[in-house]
Order: C-alpha cells, then sequence, then structure tokens
C-alpha cells in the first residue's frame, strides 16, 4: 500500500494512492500515529483503498510523507563507488549522522541554497521508515521493524560538511531531506536490497546505482543503531548515497539557484525539487 500525505487548506492529511487517484484515510491521526496502530487500521485501509474513488492524485499537493520524524539518522560512506571519490578508506564500523527534524521537506518542495553558502549537493538514497519499538534488534529480525520505504536526497552543505569532524551541522539545513513521494509499505516492496536508484540533474544522470552495493545492509544497520537507542514508529533511516555527487567531479557541480534535482527508486516513485536562494 502507498500512503501519503497531503495538503488540506491548513491542515495536513493522509491518503492512500491507487494508480493516479488520492483516497482520504478518514483519519485525524498523523502519518506516525497510523504507521503505530497499522495492525488495527491496515484492513479499514485496505477495505477502502478497494472501494476506489477519491480524486486525481495530481489535483493535490503532497507533504512530506512524515513532517516531524522522532529521529532521522543517515548513514555516511556505505556505497563502494562512493567511497572511492571521496578518496577515503572503507570503514570498518558504521559511520553516522543525523539530521534535523526541520530538514524535512515535501517530494516536489523547492530545496534552499543557504545564504552565504555556495556548496550544496545531492545525494539519491533510499529511505526505511522504522514501524514499531524496538532495542537490541537483531539484523535477522530486522525486517520484522521496518513499516515502510520512500524516496530521499540528503542534500548536504559541503563547506559546512567539512568544516570540522562532526557532519550534522552540513547535513542539517533548513529543506535538506526532501523525503516522499508516499511510504510504500514493506510488504510491497519486497527485498530492499534489490532496488535501483538514480539521480539526476537538469535530466543529466548524475548519480545511478543498486542497493545490492550497500557496504552495511540494512538490516546490519538497525541492528547497530538499536544497540545504542531505542527505535519508534516514523524513525527515518537514510542508508546511504552511490557515487556521482556534484563534489567528487572534476571540475566540482555544485547547485545552483534554478537546478532541477529528480531521485528516484526503483518500486518507490521519484521526488523532485528546484534549488532557490533562501529568502
Amino acid at each position: 500500500m502507498k500512503l501519503a500525505a497531503y495538503h488540506h487548506g491548513d491542515t495536513v492529511r493522509t491518503g492512500i494512492v491507487v494508480n493516479d487517484r488520492l483516497i482520504d484515510t478518514g483519519l485525524a491521526s498523523s502519518m506516525i500515529d497510523l504507521i503505530a496502530h497499522w495492525p488495527a487500521m491496515k484492513d479499514n485501509l485496505a477495505a477502502k483503498a478497494a472501494a476506489g474513488g477519491g480524486v486525481p492524485l495530481a489535483s493535490v499537493k503532497l507533504a512530506a510523507p512524515i513532517e516531524r520524524p522522532g529521529k532521522i539518522w543517515a548513514i555516511g560512506l556505505n556505497y563502494a563507488d562512493h567511497i572511492a571519490e571521496s578518496k577515503m578508506e572503507t570503514p570498518q564500523r558504521q559511520v553516522w549522522f543525523t539530521k534535523a527534524q526541520t530538514s524535512i521537506n515535501g517530494p516536489f518542495d523547492p530545496i534552499q541554497i543557504a545564504r552565504g553558502t555556495a556548496t550544496a549537493d545531492y545525494e539519491v538514497e533510499l529511505v526505511a521508515v522504522i514501524g514499531k519499538r524496538g532495542k537490541h534488534i537483531p539484523a535477522a529480525q530486522a525486517a520484522d521493524y521496518v513499516f515502510g520505504y520512500c524516496v530521499g536526497n540528503d542534500v548536504t552543505e559541503r563547506m559546512w560538511q567539512h568544516a570540522g569532524p562532526q557532519w550534522s551541522l552540513g547535513k542539517s539545513f533548513d529543506t535538506h531531506a526532501p523525503i516522499g513521494p508516499w511510504l510504500t509499505t514493506a510488504d510491497e516492496v519486497g527485498d530492499p536490497h534489490a532496488l535501483n536508484l538514480s539521480c539526476s540533474v537538469n535530466g543529466e544522470p548524475r548519480q545511478q546505482s543498486n542497493t545490492r552495493h550497500l557496504v552495511f545492509n540494512l538490516w546490519q544497520q538497525i541492528e547497530h543503531l538499536s544497540t545504542a537507542m531505542t527505535l519508534e514508529p516514523g524513525d527515518l533511516i537514510f542508508t546511504g548515497t552511490p557515487g556521482g555527487v556534484g563534489a567528487a567531479m572534476d571540475p566540482r557541480q555544485f547547485l545552483k539557484p534554478g537546478d532541477v534535482v529528480r531521485c528516484e527508486v526503483e518500486r518507490l516513485g521519484h521526488i523532485e525539487g528546484t534549488m532557490v536562494a533562501e529568502p
């Protein structure tokens, strides 16, 4: 099932995407509440989807499927080609950083280039959405804790990222975590380690890979993170980006106002944002 968040007047509601239609869930719950209570809601929403109706998907403005996740964790240096272009060694341990809640952005909303900066970069990623609370989750059981998946762009301000040993500030600028276009439930996706992903800028292909090339797979990531903290419904995991980032090109190609960045993951759809100067 595909679950979307969309703007309805001054509120954000949840809906089910069926082909080119969007069917309102009829629930006042947030997406995180829906995820947390999924076993009790799943059959009712499946019946709504089967009944059809709704409105044309093109007639609504989609919002980030989860607007304020409790936690956003992202893993760095997790594709061999990206490690090579970064001129770094393959990590022996997983390298993690956080992105701020306020970096979340809608799937088709403008992406801001922050004042006084000129080194914004793109990073297409598969994003996993946690479905239930868990701590010390073994890799063999990690799939049971994933609700679904969406497309993400780990937009990065490179100057800030490399200004110190911690990456989180350079990863947390406002609007620098576009996600969407909706959440696709795990049962509809199947193996998350067999998905093509790509990114283009102004129609020019920049990144192209498959999640089978992850250095640390998603189940290992969940095991590692849950050793330190309790994972909760709606938490997001950005699983890593492949080679082809602008910072590694010769000459380097950073994003500028007017550039259109499209990120796509097989079976999940695509997101697309136009770069704009911060107001």
